[in-house]
């Protein structure tokens, strides 16, 4: 056995500091090549997709009081797998900087199979996050699928995910074209702002530890393999460690992280909606092929949730779209301007007094 451990503490030291990342990214991006092979758009629904962006555009800087470029990059599955990596990177990193540590003072051996779990532990986030990157592109139409924080505004659209979803609901493309672009560009504006991302980092740094403790903990299982029979079924199929992905309980931490995530889901939701509609006019078959893909073909975009301790379903979501609903009833939805502030994510008590945190966030001296 010392020569075969010797060889695999050799093989991880000279992979460098990123090797857990490399290895989510040739996992992730063999997942979502899936077996079409992944092809990209067509040029005329790209195209198509392209005529619509600054239109849109015009509309979400109209309704934040902003002005952003109104830029938009067809992609195909491996191209969001990509760019959902290197977003959700920084926020994961800080796991394989600091993996937990083995108690394995009685097994034999176990200061070699503590040094091999610590070289191994931040392999398996790799594992697991590359599994969940791959799967997460098989339906989803951009990042706005998930609230997490972004490192810059740029907006990839898998225009073959949104002619799939056009087809199987019997929907015109231009008002899924429409609907989704509105989705990413909302999603894209508020989630690069430095306030907003700053507040999400920090609901999302404890979320995302208890997630990780909640998704089997993936070194407490190599406790239990460290013999040569189990070595070598690990070995054969590392994947099997990532069964039975789990969410945490609820906690202070989760309900925090879930009452901000869901607010902004229904936020670009409604604002898309508002958008499809000045442009397009009333499309309710839309809406509610939306509203069923989220509730049951999403199982990829829920993973990736779960990654970060986010649910994507249950009473917070209904919560959410009351929340908004109230809001843009009274206000409309202009008054979600102070979601591009540090201060303006809903807590979770707020989640129940939409009133409430419409007055927090007016007599903010941030406001």
């Amino acid at each position: 056995m010392g020569d075969m451990f010797g060889d695999l503490f050799k093989m991880l030291g000279q992979q460098g500091p990123d090797a857990w990342f490399q290895t989510a990214t040739q996992l992730a991006l063999n997942v979502a090549r899936g077996e079409d092979g992944d092809p990209n758009p067509r040029p005329t629904e790209r195209q198509r997709l392209e005529e619509f962006a600054p239109l849109v555009g015009r509309h979400v800087d109209a309704l934040f009081g902003v002005s952003s470029t109104p830029e938009v990059t067809a992609v195909n599955r491996s191209g969001l797998t990509l760019a959902a990596l290197n977003q959700w990177k920084p926020l994961i990193a800080p796991m394989a900087d600091t993996p937990p540590s083995l108690d394995l003072e009685n097994v034999e051996g176990g200061a070699m199979m503590a040094q091999l779990a610590s070289s191994l532990g931040p392999l398996f986030l790799g594992f697991q996050m590359g599994s969940v990157a791959g799967h997460f592109s098989e339906r989803a139409w951009s990042l706005s699928a998930l609230a997490l924080p972004r490192e810059d505004t740029t907006r990839h659209l898998v225009v073959n995910n949104l002619v799939a979803f056009a087809q199987e609901w019997s929907l015109e493309r231009d008002e899924v074209y429409v609907f989704a672009l509105g989705r990413e560009f909302v999603a894209s504006l508020v989630l690069s702002q430095p306030g907003t991302g700053d507040a999400l980092r920090a609901l999302l740094v404890d979320a995302v530890r208890e997630s990780a403790a909640a998704q089997g903990d993936l070194l407490a299982r190599l406790q239990g393999m460290m013999n040569p029979e189990n070595m070598a079924s690990f070995m054969s199929n590392p994947e099997a460690l990532l069964d039975e992905i789990e969410m945490p309980g609820e906690t202070d931490a989760t309900r925090a992280i879930n009452a901000a995530a869901a607010v902004l889901c229904a936020l670009f939701d409604a604002a898309a909606e508002e958008i499809t509609t000045a442009m397009m006019g009333p499309r309710p078959s839309l809406s509610e092929a939306w509203r069923r893909h989220r509730m049951s073909d999403a199982r990829g975009e829920d993973a990736a949730a779960a990654l970060f301790g986010i649910s994507n379903q249950g009473p917070h979501h209904d919560l959410a779209r009351t929340f908004v609903a109230e809001i843009a009833a009274a206000h409309t939805l202009s008054a979600f301007s102070a979601l591009l502030r540090v201060d303006g994510l809903p807590s979770n008590a707020e989640l129940s007094d939409p009133s409430g945190w419409y007055e927090r966030v007016s007599n903010s001296p941030l406001a």
